[in-house]
């Protein structure tokens, strides 16, 4: 879904929004660095064959002891990178006037965030070392089809299960809101299980619109800040972006683009780690106080891959402004609403080149204006 941000408060100046922007990229470039610095130190250093060591004396079962390696490797990178989430995600976002949530409140959503990803992640970690054990040279393999049919469930299940976890919802009541979104459904023939609200407002000045889900689980969710802060006429464009995403059958070849890149990266990493390890003098690859090596290489090609990636992304969110605009002959209102975007959400008109290939996963606002103003409907 894309993430629209708004404030009640009076616009920054533009210098404010460079300001915010360029340290939200600090962030974001120090966290990945970071963490890619902790694995290397993990992985080369010796201390995860102390650690393992350490684990040994407690328990012989392999299972076990992975899953306490993990726990207390991850515990210690928590340590590194929590302040920087609670700056970024918290302070930062009050210094701006973007957020209204207490520190209790980000505190009790970052635990229950660490709870699902602790359900989740459990059952795929031990999915892992199994494959990994088992499976020999082709682990790689069965992984990533594994992994795959797990990120499609998720899809399937998170309107129904996950969502409600952090958001209320409930069906929108706008009449006209309505009528607009179910006569651009009508017109492109799209099933979807209801039109609901979320209380997003109830932590953020932030905004969110758009589908979600697989198949019977299909609905539309609208954040209550966005049908607070946006004329109808905005709106109905707003969603038609995401009607363009399911015409042009974006999510069908993102669900391909990812499941290759799965696949190449665990392939190309699983190569790489083999002939690592068996350099380090490990007898296999499912050796616990290894495995970092591994997880060291899926990082830094993740990273690799993102310029790819958010060009990508890019390039299907242009295709969807342009049926936006034609759908809804919404011009007006979609330059409109990417001018209060601009307005509220503190976003960069004109980031660095750089910095937008590189990071971006949608083009700038300026271009999106641009854009749009060279589109007749």
């Amino acid at each position: 879904m894309e993430t629209i941000a708004l404030s009640s408060t009076p616009a920054p100046d533009e210098s404010g929004a460079v300001r915010y922007n360029r340290i939200k990229i600090r962030l974001s470039i120090i966290d990945i660095v970071l963490s890619a610095v902790l694995l290397a130190v993990l992985a080369f250093s010796g201390i995860a064959t102390l650690l393992l060591g350490y684990i040994s004396s407690y328990t012989e079962n392999e299972y076990f002891q992975f899953l306490l390696f993990l726990t207390i490797a991850g515990t210690a990178s928590a340590i590194f990178t929590i302040p920087l989430d609670f700056y970024g995600g918290f302070m930062l976002e009050h210094r701006f006037g973007l957020s209204h949530q207490t520190l209790r409140s980000w505190c009790a959503e970052s635990l229950k965030s660490l709870a699902v990803t602790i359900a989740l992640g459990v059952p795929i970690a031990l999915l892992f070392f199994f494959f990994l054990r088992t499976s020999g040279a082709l682990w790689w393999l069965y992984f990533s089809v594994a992994i795959i049919g797990v990120a499609v469930l998720l899809a399937r299940i998170a309107p129904i299960v996950l969502f409600p976890l952090f958001y209320k919802f409930t069906p929108v009541s706008n009449d006209d809101i309505r009528s607009r979104i179910e006569t651009l459904l009508a017109a492109n023939n799209i099933d979807i299980r209801g039109i609901y609200s979320f209380n997003m407002s109830k932590d953020t000045r932030k905004a969110n619109a758009g589908f979600t889900g697989i198949g019977k689980s299909r609905r539309i969710l609208l954040s209550d800040t966005l049908l607070e802060n946006f004329s109808p006429e905005e709106i109905e464009v707003i969603f038609a972006h995401e009607i363009g995403h399911y015409v042009k059958r974006h999510i069908l070849k993102n669900i391909f683009f990812s499941s290759a890149v799965i696949l190449l990266t665990f392939y190309l990493c699983g190569l790489l780690y083999a002939e690592t390890v068996a350099h380090m003098g490990f007898s296999t690859l499912y050796q616990i106080d290894a495995i970092p090596v591994l997880l060291l290489y899926l990082s830094v090609f993740g990273f690799v891959c993102m310029p790819l990636t958010n060009a990508i992304s890019r390039r299907y969110e242009r295709q969807a402004d342009r049926i936006a605009i034609e759908f809804t002959r919404g011009r007006d209102a979609f330059i409109s609403g990417m001018e209060k975007i601009a307005r509220l959400n503190l976003a960069e008109i004109q980031p660095h080149p750089l910095v937008e290939f590189l990071l971006y996963s949608h083009p700038s606002i300026a271009k999106r204006i641009d854009f749009a103003r060279k589109i007749q409907p």
